[in-house]
């Protein structure tokens, strides 16, 4: 065992002196080392319950015969970081988390890990960090938020983003505001939606790196808290089998994770998170994987924020596992997953609890709701190196549009003219300067969406950037531009009025000049530099192209 290094032989005398005064024993000195990842904080609905789940996971361990190790790591709320300078470092904590595992855990030398992550960056840097250190791992993901009800309506934290929008053409009061600011978030959990947080949730199950049902068990639900113990058992079989995430986390499990994922109608944010993943892997993963695979993939889902249903109804209705049963001739099943059989074996042993509910909530592939995939991959001569749109989200009369431009420098100055009714029916607002390098940090713009979707405009207005738009984000919402305007992409020699032309199904995102005019103004493009320091200067020097999943170079 790993831990060995640390703990056999009178050498060790000192650091198993170190051991107890913890208060160890012998007994569990000699048992396998287990740590135990933890992301609780008190920032984040998504993680105030996971010091209670990792509680059970240390049960689990601790009755299979090991002994577990609880550290943390940090975590960045981007509901509370949105719209202002908070964003620009959500997504480079994401690097930051998956480094800091590797630290503590391979300074302390640990036999296996068990994740008790939640939240938008945090879940993907954890499985960073697990397929870089590639030692015996399981996940337990925190879970959903129960939705809000209000009006004898589900609702939930976008609710509250799109009420903002309402109030500000006068469609809602203050007052009814508050009833929804209140109401919307009803206790522990991500976000209750299939926004970033719950993508990833099922991403990880679908990678075959958590226990089946995972991903959608409630953050309140019982059934986490025996999913927790179940899995810090299921630990120490997988040590003893030597089964590690570089036999879970196979090309053939991602391709299977982003079918699952085009299935369900997650994230776009997927798009940087799973690339990121697969080259910690050694698997080259990128936004054209997703385009493929989407255009051969039904959408057999309509989960908030694309459509009405809620990740509890996913969750009734069988969750993962039964969009993967509905998936199945699609899918590699020789899979090897955490529970230490392939995902074929895991597929046959499923049983459907609920099956009026599973009919009503997860279609089959006879009689999806879109043809394709939720995510649609465009490029064009505003986009040559590709940008990315949750399609499953858009509405049909938009799915092809013209309108003029409308530029800003920075995510600040749209939302000012969006809520200040600047915008118009038909416009096309360009949010440039927010990619990986230039934001620094790709910030999530949900703001400006929401309050577009709110004020009754995602049927006619078109958000494009070289950022990134939220999980939770419907409607004509185009980002990844790349190249991103810090180096000098098309989008950064846009002008006001330029006209923009969108063509999802085609695949298509142009801007109406000829090759010599884009010459032309690229020739005399001035990038826009920004001052920087710590984490966001360093950051912005190493950060690669969206395209490839913001990774460091």
């Amino acid at each position: 065992m790993k831990s060995d290094k640390t703990k056999k032989g009178i050498e060790r005398s000192p650091h198993r002196s170190l051991m107890k005064a913890m208060g160890m024993i012998d007994a569990e000195i000699e048992r396998p080392f287990i740590g135990v990842v933890n992301s609780w904080n008190e920032f984040i609905p998504g993680h105030i319950h996971l010091d209670k789940l990792a509680q059970a996971v240390k049960a689990g361990i601790r009755t299979a015969g090991g002994t577990p190790f609880e550290f943390h790591t940090i975590g960045i709320c981007d509901g509370i970081a949105m719209g202002h300078e908070g964003m620009h470092y959500s997504l480079c904590s994401r690097e930051t988390i998956a480094d800091s595992i590797e630290l503590q855990v391979t300074a302390h030398q640990m036999d296996a890990l068990v994740f008790v992550p939640s939240c938008d960056k945090i879940e993907p840097g954890h499985v960073m960090a697990a397929a870089r250190l590639n030692i015996p791992s399981i996940f337990v993901t925190g879970g959903p938020m129960c939705p809000g009800i209000y009006d004898d309506k589900n609702i939930d934290l976008i609710s509250v983003f799109e009420a903002v929008g309402a109030f500000q053409t006068g469609k809602m009061t203050e007052t009814e505001v508050r009833k929804i600011e209140n109401a919307a978030c009803p206790g522990a959990g991500s976000c209750a939606g299939l926004f970033t947080a719950n993508t990833m949730g099922c991403m990880i199950e679908a990678l075959g790196m958590s226990l089946p049902g995972c991903g959608t068990a409630h953050a309140v639900d019982a059934k986490k808290m025996r999913i927790g113990k179940e899995s810090g058992m299921k630990v120490m079989e997988l040590l003893e089998k030597n089964i590690k995430p570089g036999d879970i986390m196979t090309e053939e499990a991602f391709e299977n994770a982003v079918r699952v994922d085009m299935a369900i109608g997650g994230s776009t944010n997927t798009a940087l998170h799973l690339p990121a993943i697969a080259h910690e892997r050694g698997i080259k993963l990128n936004i054209d994987s997703f385009d493929n695979l989407s255009r051969d993939t039904p959408h057999l889902t309509s989960i908030r924020p694309g459509g009405n249903h809620s990740m509890l109804d996913l969750d009734l209705a069988g969750g993962i596992p039964a969009v993967m049963s509905n998936l199945k001739e699609k899918l590699n099943l020789n899979c090897m997953t955490v529970t230490c059989r392939t995902t074929g074996e895991n597929l046959n042993n499923l049983k459907i609890i609920n099956p009026k509910k599973n009919a009503e909530v997860i279609r089959t592939v006879d009689n999806p709701y879109h043809a394709e995939g939720g995510i649609a991959v465009l490029r064009g001569n505003l986009a040559p190196g590709g940008s990315v749109v949750k399609q499953s989200a858009v509405d049909p009369k938009i799915m092809i549009h013209a309108g003029p431009a409308r530029v800003f420098e920075c995510e600040e100055d749209a939302n000012e003219a969006i809520l200040g009714g600047k915008i118009k029916r038909g416009d096309v607002v360009v949010i440039r300067y927010e990619g990986p390098k230039g934001g620094p940090g790709m910030r999530e713009m949900l703001q400006g969406t929401s309050a577009v979707a709110g004020m009754g405009l995602s049927d006619s207005v078109a958000l494009i950037t070289d950022g990134r738009f939220s999980g939770g984000t419907r409607g004509p919402c185009i980002g990844h531009i790349s190249p991103e305007a810090a180096d000098c992409g098309p989008i950064a020699v846009l002008r006001e009025g330029d006209i923009i032309k969108i063509d999802i199904p085609a695949r298509k995102l142009d801007v109406d000049l000829t090759d010599a005019e884009i010459r032309e103004r690229m020739n005399k493009c001035k990038i826009k530099r920004k001052e920087l320091k710590g984490v966001l200067k360093r950051y912005a020097g190493m950060v690669s192209s969206a395209a490839d999943g913001a990774i460091f170079q």
